[in-house]
Formats: structure tokens, sequence, C-alpha cells
């Protein structure tokens, strides 16, 4: 048994005694089941799932149908235990405490055989005073109940009214009354998720030892003084005083790179005390600000804050500053009733482009480090600046707001309430409030927060009658709500951070919500705030079916993970599009037949005669059609930004669901669980990209706007191609006069027949071409090249099938590739046919999942040699598109 003795703020000065101790009693645990007939090891962090799998008990919880196999394990009721000697000497500190940073989710904790305790919500920090019943040695005890079971008698318990939904929808197989419990919602279920409603100590837990005072919370917020002109500091520190006279002293801010060093006097009387402090930082200093991706640089500075108090007790906390402001702008807008709905960082309004973040893991201890950083660097590397963290979670670690700032993604952050409506019984209350209060607290220095909001979708929910409700009885769900999201949520925001905005549902119609008190009629309105937008039905193609909106924080189309990723989860009976496991997996209704749907409107279903080549061909081609129909919805929220048309229009907002998997199954992700890009994030590279040209056609014109993010007007011009799909030279182009593209705008720059295109470009029709275009500024900045179909692919003349072989692309073309060396495009006519299809290639490749190595092994193909991404933007380089060619 080994503890690990941590010194968190050790002494200054010549003062007899330490800050304070802590020890963590993560490690090693005892864990048995309710009737004590299986008792086995279980780490801290972690769950029972987690140690029982690797006990050997049971198998991975992910493979074939183990999510109904293991719904024994939460159903039981868990015990945690330890035993422990403390490691220093007990009589000299006065006050000890149990700090616990993540209990999942209902239990009693007894410490030395005594109940000290309770939890019932897995987002809050528990702090349990053990100081008279802790020993030299000691034995604590999690006694966890099922958190299943828990929220079933909370529900019967609540007996004066209905509180829906009782259950999620039957494909979801998932478990009842989750809204009854502060828990992670998804956990028992979603339409992409299995249920593991999971037990366990998923965070820290430690033993705090100290005198005099201890320092409990520290936060601070920048605030900009527009009057002033100048930036301050508020810096929020609350202590435990347990001394019995007041404890005097100094406190030292500084910000060296700021030069910035202030001194406070304090003096804390015994109890529960908050020092706030005021810090000026003079306006001859430059600040450099936090900016989102693509934007500018995440600049922070070290900020330290020693407190010297009486009995030369020193206490000393250091923090990374960023200096930011954010604005929500909702204003009458010229043309268009309603309010706009944007965001402006440091002044600057910004076009909010990205995905929706959901847990990365049904088990946290699963998500490292390094998952982490591999899921947020690639939102960063497909140019989105911003993911919603969405309500039906986690509040995550501190580690992934840490990336976030330094990657510079801006995250809105809703609060863990989904698609429920709530009680608003006084212990459920209570709860809540902790909960969102110390959030609150642990949150607000990050600067890639920019908003808070209160639920996911539950606004809509009961002003759309998603549960049925009868009329007469709307009054009492709607005092419910306010209750819960404006008198207490709210409140506590307003309270306790004054540095970002706060909506209280999304989607919602931000003032006008407002307004028409805290619940609007329509909620999903196109003239205020924010939509949320699915249609699997009507061709995602037609640009008309999306709601010209201020902001689209959600919308999306499923698709399927690679072969490769589905293959690790399932066994060869499973391989096939109608198996048991490819209809289990599917927790969305109807969802295999909607993709297949919406795939055979443009694409040639495979009709392969090998079963597993026509399994792997259909998930494929859902992952085709998921790209281009999110590309196509994308762009048209891109061009929507500065134009009304029929008085609808300035979007300043697309957030696709959902960025990432929860496990291996068909969902709207664009990343498969573990981190593997789909197709559709490939395609967001692009569609996300700081310059832009988005072709669509109206009425049989074919039009191209300039989406523009950079901060620079930039002189252009748009080069626009037509090309036949059996050939990769354009039979005609056409480049445009130069013109202006300003900065942060989206602006019609080309109009043209198609009648006349196809005319002008000699034996062209619908079916034998396709256009592409990009824009360019005298070579020095350049846009992605994008594309326009002029039929569906499926009657499209002259595809060519990917033959790709080591003869094809010589080594030396590979090798430059590899290294990303565009060589001249005139020396690489001689594999011209080969470029014709390489498109193909990519996509068959980050499909196929298949392996590459350094070049240099004689006999192996390109395919086999160099990393997709290369291959992409070799392509691009030389003019060649992303154009599917199976």
């Amino acid at each position: 048994m080994r503890l690990h003795l941590l010194l968190l703020l050790s002494l200054c000065g010549a003062g007899p005694t330490a800050a304070a101790l802590s020890f963590s009693l993560r490690g090693n645990w005892s864990i048995c089941n309710g009737n004590g007939s299986l008792e086995l090891p279980g780490a801290v962090p972690g769950c029972v799932h987690s140690a029982l799998f690797q006990q050997g008990l049971i198998q991975d919880s992910y493979y074939r149908f183990n999510d109904l196999n293991y719904r024994w394990v939460s159903l039981d009721n868990w015990t945690y235990s330890k035993e422990f000697k403390i490691p220093f000497e007990i009589s000299k500190w006065q006050k000890v405490n149990l700090v616990l940073e993540g209990v999942d989710t209902v239990s009693k904790i007894l410490f030395n055989k005594v109940t000290i305790g309770e939890t019932d919500n897995m987002f809050n920090r528990y702090s349990f005073d053990i100081t008279n019943v802790i020993r030299d040695v000691n034995s604590i005890e999690l006694r966890f109940q099922s958190a299943v079971l828990y929220a079933a008698q909370q529900s019967k318990a609540h007996t004066r009214y209905w509180v829906p939904p009782d259950c999620p929808p039957l494909v979801q197989k998932g478990e009842c009354h989750v809204n009854f419990v502060r828990k992670e919602q998804c956990s028992f279920s979603w339409d992409w998720g299995p249920s593991f409603p999971t037990q366990g100590i998923w965070k820290d837990v430690r033993i705090e030892a100290y005198n005099i005072c201890h320092l409990n919370y520290f936060t601070f917020s920048p605030i900009y003084d527009k009057s002033a002109q100048e930036w301050n500091l508020e810096i929020e520190s609350t202590f435990d005083v347990v001394s019995s006279k007041p404890v005097g002293g100094q406190v030292i801010i500084a910000i060296p790179k700021l030069q910035t060093q202030q001194m406070y006097n304090i003096e804390l009387q015994p109890g529960r005390r908050i020092v706030e402090l005021f810090v000026n930082i003079s306006k001859n200093i430059t600040v450099e600000t936090w900016w989102p991706h693509g934007h500018g640089n995440q600049t922070g500075y070290n900020m330290t804050v020693l407190f010297e108090l009486d009995g030369g007790l020193n206490i000393e906390k250091s923090a990374k500053v960023y200096f930011r402001t954010v604005e929500l702008i909702e204003e009458p807008i010229k043309g268009s009733p309603g309010l706009s709905f944007y965001f402006k960082i440091n002044g600057f309004p910004i076009f909010l482009k990205g995905s929706n973040w959901i847990p990365a893991d049904s088990f946290q201890d699963r998500v490292t480090s390094e998952l982490l950083q591999r899921l947020l660097q690639s939102v960063v590397d497909a140019n989105m600046n911003t993911l919603r963290v969405w309500g039906g979670g986690i509040y995550e670690q501190d580690e992934f707001y840490e990336l976030c700032d330094e990657l510079g993604i801006m995250v809105w952050q809703d609060f863990m309430f989904a698609c429920a409506l709530y009680p608003t019984d006084q212990g459920f209350l209570d709860s809540v409030r902790a909960e969102v209060a110390y959030q609150i607290k642990r949150l607000k220095s990050h600067p890639s927060i920019i908003i808070w909001s209160g639920n996911n979708e539950n606004e809509a929910a009961l002003m759309m009658n998603w549960y049925h409700i009868n009329f007469t009885d709307r009054p009492t769900y709607i005092k419910d709500y306010v209750t819960l999201y404006v008198k207490n949520i709210r409140e506590l925001v307003l309270a306790g951070d004054k540095s970002r905005p706060f909506i209280t549902s999304s989607p919602t119609n931000g003032a006008e919500t407002v307004a028409e008190g805290w619940v609007s009629q329509n909620p999903n309105s196109n003239y205020f705030g924010d939509v949320h937008f699915y249609d699997y039905i009507s061709d995602c193609w037609n640009w008309k079916v999306f709601p010209k909106a201020r902001f689209a924080s959600e919308y999306g189309y499923q698709s399927w993970p690679s072969f490769s990723t589905l293959e690790k989860v399932s066994s060869t009976e499973d391989w096939s599009f109608n198996s048991k496991f490819s209809l289990h997996r599917q927790h969305h209704a109807d969802g295999n037949k909607q993709m297949l749907h919406q795939a055979g409107l443009h694409f040639k279903l495979p009709q392969s005669t090998d079963p597993l080549r026509t399994f792997k061909d259909t998930i494929y081609l859902t992952q085709v059609m998921q790209a281009q129909c999110v590309k196509t919805e994308t762009e048209f929220y891109l061009r929507s930004r500065s134009e009304i048309v029929d008085q609808q229009g300035h979007t300043m907002g697309a957030l696709y669901w959902q960025l990432n998997d929860i496990w291996q199954a068909p969902s709207w992700a664009s990343l498969e669980y573990g981190g593997k890009w789909k197709m559709l994030h490939y395609f967001a590279q692009n569609f996300f990209a700081p310059l832009l040209p988005v072709g669509f056609e109206n009425e049989n014109v074919f039009y191209i706007y300039g989406v523009s993010d950079l901060h620079l007007d930039y002189k252009m011009t748009l080069t626009v191609r037509v090309h036949t799909w059996s050939f990769l030279e354009p039979v005609c182009s056409r480049v445009t006069e130069h013109f202006v593209m300003k900065a942060g705008e989206a602006v019609c720059l080309y109009e043209e027949p198609v009648s006349e295109m196809l005319r002008r470009c000699g034996n062209c029709t619908r079916e034998s071409c396709v256009v592409s275009f990009y824009l360019s500024a005298d070579h020095k900045l350049q846009s992605p090249a994008n594309y326009h179909f002029l039929s569906s692919l499926k009657e499209a003349m002259g595809l060519c099938k990917a033959q790709i072989t080591g003869a094809s692309l010589n080594p030396t073309l590979c090798s430059q590739i590899y290294r990303e060396e565009i060589p001249n495009p005139k020396k690489v006519t001689s594999v011209s046919k080969a470029l014709a299809s390489l498109s193909a290639l990519v996509l068959e490749q980050q499909y196929l999942g298949l392996p590459w190595q350094p070049p240099g092994l004689a006999g192996r193909s390109c395919v086999n040699l160099v990393p997709v991404a290369a291959l992409g933007r070799f392509l691009e380089q030389l003019g060649g598109h992303h154009l599917s060619a199976r």
C-alpha cells in the first residue's frame, strides 16, 4: 500500500508551520458487490466496469452486445474500500479534511466506520471534516447505490406530477429516469451512445491537513474597462480560517512581463472567508490579447500570488492569465425582423466554426492526455475555432480547457442538462446550486470559454411539447423551467462570473426569449438566437432545405465508422449492413435506412456479390454521403453571413453535430472512436478554411461566393475551371478581374447560367463535367480548391476506377509527396492518369485505414507509403480535387 505524499503549499520564511499537507488516496482500492460474493482490486481514479475488465472478469464493454450483457454491473450496489496509514502526526494539525474531486455518483461515505457524509452529484467537489475521526491507521468506505435504481426511486417519490421523459426510446436500449440524478446524462444511453451508468471514484480523492487557515479556491477574471481603456484583474480567494483569532497579513501579486506588482493588506476573520482583490494593469503597458485559432496568438502571462500571513504562514499560487473580451451582440438588423446573434472577441466579429463535443468515452479513466491532445489537435487541424461542450455529457477535465486555451479553441459551455424536464424539489436544487457554483469557480479563468448555456434543447422540448404534456399543465412546467435555469443557474452565473454572457438554453431566441418570460413560443426561430436543424429525408444537396438562421449550433448527418474501427468490436457474422450487430449499434430510429436513402439520391448503392465487400463499400458510402451533406449545409451557412435574403440571414456560426465518438458505432461524428478522421473531417479542413470560394446553383444559374475569415482585405482573383470526369486537365478555364475580398465577409463574386458554361466549354454536359474553383492573391495566398457537381454522381459519365500501383507513381514522386516537396506540375504529366484518380485513392486510403511506411521499400505503392493528408495537399497544390472516382 503506497501513499503519495505531496507537499502542496510549502513553507516560505522561518515560520514553524507549513501551510498545508496533502496526500492522495489514488491507487489500489478494494471493490465488492452488494452481497459480497465478488471482491476485486480496482484503481482510483476508475470505475467498476474498468476494474472488472482489468481483472479479466468481463470482456471489453464495447465488444458486440456487451452493453446489454453487462447491465448487471450498473444495477448492483458496489463498495469501494481502502485501509491506509497516515504518514504525519495528526495532533500537529488543527483541521483535516477528506476531499473528493469526483464521485460517480450516489454514495454514503464511512471513515473509520463513522458515516461522515453522502454524495449525489457526479459534477460536484465534496469536502468532509474528518478531524475528530482520523487516526494513525484508517479505513475508508464509499458505499455506492446504483444510479439507475436511485433515479427510479427519486422519480417514484416525485408524486405531485410527472416529470418527463420516463425512459429513452427503445432503440437506444437505455435506462430510465436519468433526469432525476445529477450524473452524466448520456451514461443512461443516447442516440449515438451506449448505456453504461458507471459507479466509482472518477477523480482524485485526498486528505488535506492544515493549521491557521487554508486556501480552498483561487480564481480570477480579466476585465477590460472601456472608458479607461485599461485592463484589470479580479481575483477571488476562498479561505477556511481555523484560527480562533483573526489572521492578518499581506498579499503580493506579480505579473512580471506586464511590469505589474501590487501589494494588499488583508485580515481574515475566523470561519469561511472570501478575499476579493482588484489588480490594475497600467495602460502604458501593452497587453497582448488571447485570440481564437486562425485569428491571432494565444498569449498568456505568468502570475504569482503570495499570501504572507501571521505565524509565518506563506501560501503561494501561480497561474497563467489570458486577456480577452467577449460580447454576444443582439441588435436590430436592417431589412430583417428580429435580432443578430454573434460574438465579438476583443471587439472583432468572429464567425464561430466548428463542432459539438461529447464525452470521449463512457469510462473516463480511459480518457488519457494523449487522447485529448489528439482530438483537440484535430479540431485546429481542420481549421475550426469553436467547440460546444454539449449539456448531456460532463464538465470536462481541467486539461481539456487548458488545451483549448493553448490551441485557441473557443468553448460554448452548456450546463449538464439535456433533452428532458427536471424536478425542482429543494434537495435537487441544492445539489444543482453546489454543482454550478463549483464549476463556475473551476472554469471561469479559462479564456477559451466564451459563453455559458443553461441546457441543451429543454426550452424547445417544453415549448414544442416533445413529451405531449396537457396544455393546462404547461404553466407548472414553465415555472419549474424558470426556477431551475433562471432563478438558480442564471443567478449563480451572474454572481460568480461577469466576464462572459449567459443564455438559458440552446436553441434559444436569446433576448427575445427573455422578453417572452424566459421561454419562447418558437425557440428555433430563424430571426433570433441559435437553431438546431436535422432533416434526413430531404435531399441534402439542395441548399434551400436549410434554415437561413442567425446561428446554427447543431446540424448534421450520420455515417458509419470505418471497417478497421468496427472490426475491433465485432466478429465475422456481424459484417453486413443488416446484421443483428449493425441494427443493435444503430441507436437512432431508422438511422441505417436514412443513410441509405440519402446516399441513394446521388450515388449508386453497392451491389457486390461478396457480402463483406458490400458491407465495406456501404459504410464507405455513408461517409461519402455524410461528408458531402455537411459540406453543402456548412457552406450555405458560411455564405449567408453578410446578406439578408427574404428577411433572413446574417448567419454567424456553424457548429455541426458532432465532433467525436463515445464508442464504435454509427453516429454524426467526424472523428471515429479513438480519433481517426472520417471523410467529413478531411472535408471540414477545406470548408472551414480561412479563405474559401463557395459554389451553388439557383434557378440554373451557377454562383460563387467568396468567404473570408481573414482580418485584412486582399486583392484577389477567382479561377473557375470545368473538367471532364475522365481527365485531370480542365477543358476550359476563366480567371476574373482583380477584386478586393473584404475581411470577415461573404460576397457574390461570380454568376453564370449553367447552360452558357456548358456551351463555352465545348462538349460538356451536366453528366460529363464538373466545376472547380479557387481564390488566389498574387500567389501569396490561395484558398483550397472547391468544386460543384453539375449532376448526381450516379449519373456522372466518364468516372475512372482507381487503379494506382507502384509503377503508376514512381518512387521519386512518392518520396516527394511524402516530404511534401511539390514538383513542377508540368513534369508530372507522365502520371496524369494516375493523378486523375488519386483523389479517390485519398478517400479509399483513409476509409480502409491502410498502413503507410517511409518511402524506400521496393515494390510498395504510394497507397502504402504516404499519409492521407500529404496526398491531399499534393493534389490541392497541383490543382487536383477531392472527387470520388468509385
